[in-house]
């Protein structure tokens, strides 16, 4: 009996209906267990290369369209704001690295037969377009696993991206519309699938939490019909990206050697459909026109849509502070409660459980270090710290801000300095005995008439203010805005308004 791949074959996908009735059978109450089995049936057919090319194409889409419920599910629980365990990190991210490492390199293969010349060739012609934006899609989703890690990428996933393109652009079918999957939008495009993940990764890899790297992948899918890609250098170009060199794409500037191969990738008239979004969202709304992948909360999605405005900007935003090369070696606590055992208020049971970093160049807002991987420690985008400097009795506090990984697995760590010197205060509400301590982050004679307050993960509320006492005065603390919310802390704003010590409120 003839196979679905028009010769005897035992494999168990050869023929369509066995093919069919086997993904119909799988236990689908476990969305990882069954990517991961999906994942090995696109790595075997991948692999078949005696099968005519039409045929093997028609099972890798219905496993790649069988997958893709269960991908979103992971990606959703992957890239949420809840913490999770590291157990379970890694199994999401080795699950979804792996799919989308196999589709990607199951749609190229596709794209190298069909160059090739192989059986069944011809009869995929009018599906190209569909084959390399899905193909585009899929090595969106490995850049953004190795966004997630802060991870160098191989060199041949940028080879990939480049040859999806070029066949595009050889074969004319760039701006053909497609519909890549079931469910999402039907106005995209190789040309526009190809600028969205140039344009999220240049601007947010190295720099974003793990939920806002995804949100502003979407958003950048979304707007991505904005984006312009040409070989001619214009006003609006932001970024090129080697067809040639296989490297990530780099910012484009008066002082860039051009070279031949070299496409540019900019923005055309995106502002206004940003501000536009930036209204409905300040309304608490998110447009359901955007897929992002599940339900988001509308503050989430403002704070992507700020950093995507900011790195969008014509010119682009400059360094605010020079920088200046130094060896120094700093005190670092990693996290709030480690923070807080450095201060007076905080439970400090004896073990100083700080580590040592090196610093290799420093800035007034911040400095920089390199670490080797081992010492990550849970380190992340967002992080807070703590940091005292060698031969400084004070501790200071900062923010992650900045994380990547070089050829030698070493990390680099850009940190935003909040204040050089912390003071432990206690907060209570108007009737409460009971304190919480928190971090007063304001310089001594700072007469701005507001607080800036480093608290535990959800102390802020817009609708309850607090007390403290600094020194020798009370003070009461009117809500003002929640600068920043971290896995393990809130930032916030307070204006302050020094209180009579002889008060009944007093302490």
């Amino acid at each position: 009996m003839l196979g679905l791949f028009g010769k005897k074959s035992d494999h168990p996908m050869a023929y369509i209906k066995s093919a069919q009735a086997l993904l119909d059978e799988m236990p689908k109450g476990d969305a990882l267990k069954v990517l991961q089995e999906l994942t090995s049936w696109v790595e075997s057919v991948r692999e078949q290369t005696e099968f005519r090319l039409d045929h093997q194409l028609a099972v890798l889409r219905l496993l790649d369209e069988t997958a893709r419920p269960f991908e979103r599910k992971l990606v959703r629980e992957y890239f949420a704001a809840s913490t999770l365990s590291t157990f379970q990190e890694n199994r999401l991210w080795i699950a979804l690295n792996e799919f989308f490492g196999q589709v990607a390199h199951a749609y190229f293969n596709v794209l190298v037969r069909y160059r090739n010349g192989d059986k069944g060739s011809s009869a995929i012609k009018p599906v190209l377009p569909l084959v390399a934006a899905r193909g585009i899609c899929a090595v969106a989703g490995k850049l953004k696993c190795a966004a997630a890690r802060y991870a160098l990428v191989d060199p041949a996933i940028w080879g990939c991206l480049a040859e999806f393109y070029s066949h595009a652009e050889t074969q004319q079918y760039l701006d053909e519309r497609v519909s890549l999957y079931s469910g999402l939008s039907a106005n995209t495009s190789v040309r526009c699938e190809f600028a969205a993940v140039l344009m999220w990764y240049a601007s947010c890899a190295s720099t974003l939490s793990r939920l806002h790297l995804h949100l502003a992948e979407r958003l950048a899918s979304h707007l991505c019909k904005n984006f312009t890609v040409g070989k001619q250098r214009d006003q609006g170009s932001m970024i090129g990206f080697d067809l040639l060199h296989f490297a990530p794409p780099v910012r484009v500037n008066v002082e860039n050697t051009l070279q031949s191969g070299l496409l540019f990738i900019g923005v055309n008239n995106v502002q206004p459909h940003i501000e536009a979004l930036l209204k409905t969202l300040e309304k608490n709304i998110v447009p359901e026109e955007i897929n992002l992948g599940g339900p988001c909360e509308a503050d989430a999605v403002r704070d992507a849509v700020l950093h995507l405005a900011e790195r969008w900007a014509s010119p682009p935003p400059m360094r605010r502070n020079a920088r200046h090369n130094i060896k120094v070696n700093l005190n670092v606590a990693n996290g709030f409660s480690k923070v807080m055992e450095q201060t007076d208020v905080g439970l400090n049971f004896g073990a100083d459980t700080s580590v040592t970093w090196n610093v290799e160049n420093i800035s007034t807002g911040g400095f920089h270090c390199v670490l080797p991987a081992s010492r990550m420690d849970g380190m992340a985008i967002g992080s807070l710290i703590g940091i005292k400097p060698e031969r400084i009795d004070h501790w200071g506090v900062g923010i992650v801000r900045r994380l990547r990984r070089d050829q030698q697995d070493n990390l680099h760590v850009g940190v935003e300095t909040l204040t050089n010197q912390m003071t432990g205060v206690g907060l209570r509400e108007h009737s409460a005995d009971e304190e919480q301590p928190a971090l007063w982050l304001n310089s001594p004679g700072d007469d701005s008439g507001e607080a800036m307050l480093l608290m535990s993960h959800d102390t802020f509320s817009s609708s309850r203010s607090l007390h403290a006492r600094l020194g020798d005065k009370n003070y009461l603390l009117m809500p003002l805005e929640l600068v920043e919310k971290g896995a393990d802390y809130d930032l916030a704003r307070y204006r302050r308004i020094e209180e009579d010590t002889s008060s009944d409120e007093s302490y």
